[in-house]
């Protein structure tokens, strides 16, 4: 009688582990005030090694059609607290910069999305946790993904 009480038992633990998996989202705290937190869940893949995942982050702007632009700021990782999870935090956007190329004033402006400067941010693919960013009002949070090449190519001696 024992032994049943404690199958029965074992077997409601562990039908409620799964339920618990996969709500990973109590990790992840609300947006402070002034920030939005952005939600994605990527679809499994076969390798996922071989996946990245680029954060674009910027705002959709009224722009001249012959200068590149970008903004100023940065996308911080943070490690969640007891839960060893991954979230990014975006800085205020600092201001517009871009080239300097002469252009027709009589041409209109073009409504743009303009990024954050600098290198491509590349996080790990993983579809088991979701990527989670926390952004400023009125800031979008874009993503890219990319895929290596199954096939290696050997280089040159040199």
């Amino acid at each position: 009688m024992r032994t049943i009480r404690l199958l029965a038992a074992l077997c409601v633990l562990l039908a409620a582990l799964p339920t618990q998996a996969t709500d990973h989202m109590k990790a992840f705290p609300a947006a402070e005030e002034g920030m939005v937190r952005h939600v994605l869940q990527l679809p499994k893949q076969e390798e996922e090694s071989d996946f990245r995942v680029e954060l674009v982050v910027g705002k959709t702007v009224e722009v001249d059609q012959g200068n590149k632009y970008f903004f100023a700021g940065q996308i911080d990782e943070e490690t969640i607290t007891g839960w060893g999870f991954s979230r990014y935090v975006v800085s205020p956007l600092g201001p517009l910069a871009g080239t300097l190329m002469a252009v027709d004033p009589s041409l209109p402006k073009l409504s743009r999305f303009v990024s954050l400067g600098g290198p491509a941010y590349l996080i790990r693919y993983n579809s088991r946790l979701p990527i989670v960013v926390y952004a400023p009002e009125g800031v979008e949070v874009r993503y890219r993904v990319w895929r290596a090449n199954p096939k290696t190519i050997a280089m040159d001696k040199g």
